[in-house]
């Protein structure tokens, strides 16, 4: 028992070290600079003096993600994927997230360690001024680092859930708007360019998505491909069926109006459908808050009255029988 304390006092003395020394580390590369980088800011801010702030944050922030861009294949190393196929998998993961860098894969698997070890030493510094050097406390200082290490995956999660839900609202108003650029008489290429400058404030997601196929068009990517690319880069389904609708079309040399029409109309009868079943589904999740919060207050109003009068006259009438 007393090696089992002394070694987690050593432990709990190693990571404030550890922590100690990081975070001066990052002090001196966040706020330490070469004297040109500095002469180069001041002959910036002398020439643009009203953008003098806005360039200053954002030069503290590049120099923040090249930091993290630096430091994060050092400590992901013991994370990088042991295959081809999960690497893919990851790459695509961060994908529909929105993160297609080379390094998106070293950042994200840094930033979970980095978290892990966040949540080890806050989780560990709690537990051990709350809870002391005992059994529980270590529970708590590996259920928090637990909890952090896979607080980036969730995040992720979550991006990916909005950018695709993002896509799939805003894309039948996107093939409407192709579908009325094409029968103008605009090729697909420049009808894709035209919304992705039009629904860049209202579907800024979608526009970008749009923007970037029109950039590797430019680049000289055959339309098959870079179609089909846009349907597995973001993993929306009804993307992925409107590139194989519109490589059919270009293949067989049908209508591409038509085939961006009836798209668009089965696009908006699913989301319709998809509301009606929300809204079909409310009554039962009502039922939840209904039984634990409304019923019990409307019980005590109902019954309270009655009970207090029963109390008041029964009780009394059965101990004078008594």
């Amino acid at each position: 028992m007393v090696l089992a304390l002394m070694s987690t006092a050593l432990m709990v003395k190693l990571a404030v070290f550890g922590a100690v020394a990081a975070a001066m580390w990052f002090a001196l590369e966040f706020f330490g600079g070469s004297g040109n980088e500095r002469t180069s800011e001041r002959l910036e801010e002398l020439r643009d003096p009203g953008g003098r702030n806005a360039g200053r944050e954002r030069k503290q922030s590049d120099k923040m993600a090249k930091l993290i861009e630096r430091a994060t294949p050092t400590i992901a190393a013991p994370l990088q994927p042991k295959t081809k196929e999960e690497a893919g998998k990851l790459k695509q993961r961060l994908a529909h997230a929105g993160f297609r860098t080379e390094s998106s894969i070293s950042v994200f698997l840094g930033t979970k360690l980095l978290c892990l070890g966040f949540g080890f030493l806050a989780g560990g510094g709690a537990a051990y001024f709350t809870k002391g050097l005992t059994v529980d406390a270590a529970i708590i200082t590996v259920a928090a680092a637990g909890v952090m290490f896979f607080l980036p995956d969730v995040a992720v999660w979550f991006m990916k859930r909005s950018r695709q839900d993002n896509i799939f609202y805003g894309l039948p108003d996107a093939l409407d708007l192709m579908v009325v650029c094409v029968e103008a008489g605009l090729g697909l290429d420049q009808a894709m360019r035209k919304v992705s400058e039009e629904m860049r404030k209202s579907y800024g997601v979608l526009a970008e998505e749009f923007a970037l196929c029109n950039l590797q068009l430019q680049m000289g990517s055959p339309r098959n491909e870079v179609l089909s690319e846009l349907g597995s880069r973001t993993g929306v389904d009804d993307l992925k069926a409107l590139a194989a609708i519109l490589i059919q079309a270009d293949k067989f040399g049908s209508s591409v109006a038509q085939a961006l029409r009836v798209q668009s109309d089965s696009m908006r009868t699913r989301r319709s459908q998809m509301a009606e079943e929300k809204a079909a589904k409310t009554a039962v999740k009502l039922i939840f808050p209904l039984v634990i919060f409304i019923f019990p207050a409307i019980f005590v109003v109902l019954v309270g009255p009655a009970a207090i009068t029963m109390i008041n006259e029964m009780f009394p009438a059965m101990n004078g029988s008594g």
